[in-house]
């Protein structure tokens, strides 16, 4: 059992992860940000590694990416950053962003590094799950990784049933199929998605992610997983003087 399936085990609700870009808004910021998280209450985080070409990212994201490739953030950088993870951080640590890095960097280098450090699972939306299935699964496995697969409301049931066979953790179910920064939507046919997925009672559990920003969307998310991943909400306050010290009001916002 990795932290993540032990959080899940002991955890069944009101769950509440963060997305953060590494090496924003500083790129000797990642550790001192999933400390100051942690401290926070948050139950597990999305560390995310910037990319050129960012398809599922909205403007806040995006912003966030290109400044820390800007300032000189890679995988590699972001590994030497994170030796000293498991001193300093408990919870578990999702590393999130595209297939194009981690093939460059080599996938069963990536997850061998990735384990090293005492990183839980990886988020890569753009990674197709037949080629996770027939070239990279076994090297998630070797590694005790958790690869975390994401879900819309376009999604078939036969793929989402496909998920759930191949996913060890939790299945990450997007608000909508557009890009992160909106609202949370809560219209008719997203509510009816959120009941569909829950009805079909799924081995692993869910978490919602994608226009979460408050604690009302916060709600409304946990009424139909197991929690929520708020992260252009939290990339944009990172922008702010002092941002260090508002991260426990931040989290506060969202769940009291």
């Amino acid at each position: 059992m990795n932290r993540l399936n032990q959080l899940f085990t002991t955890k069944k609700d009101n769950l509440l992860s963060i997305y953060y870009t590494a090496g924003y808004p500083e790129i000797n910021t990642t550790l001192a940000i999933a400390e100051a998280l942690e401290k926070a209450g948050v139950d597990f985080l999305e560390i995310g590694f910037p990319y050129s070409d960012p398809v599922a990212d909205g403007p806040t994201i995006q912003h966030s990416s290109q400044q820390a490739l800007d300032k000189g953030m890679t995988v590699n950088l972001l590994f030497e950053q994170l030796k000293d993870l498991r001193k300093r951080v408990t919870i578990p640590i999702l590393l999130m962003g595209y297939v194009n890095p981690i093939v460059q960097f080599g996938v069963e280098r990536f997850c061998k590094m990735a384990a090293e450090v005492g990183v839980d699972g990886v988020i890569v939306p753009d990674l197709p799950m037949y080629e996770y299935e027939k070239m990279y699964a076994d090297f998630f496995k070797d590694n005790n990784l958790s690869n975390i697969f994401l879900v819309t409301p376009q999604t078939s049931e036969e793929r989402i049933r496909k998920i759930d066979e191949l996913s060890n953790s939790f299945i990450y179910l997007l608000s909508s199929s557009s890009i992160t920064g909106g609202n949370l939507n809560v219209s008719g046919s997203i509510e009816a998605y959120y009941q569909r997925i829950k009805a079909m009672q799924l081995n692993n559990p869910t978490v919602i992610g994608f226009g979460i920003s408050d604690n009302k969307s916060f709600k409304k998310a946990c009424e139909y997983a197991s929690g929520a991943i708020v992260g252009s909400a939290f990339v944009k306050l990172l922008e702010e003087e002092n941002y260090l010290e508002k991260i426990p009001e931040f989290i506060k916002s969202i769940r009291p």
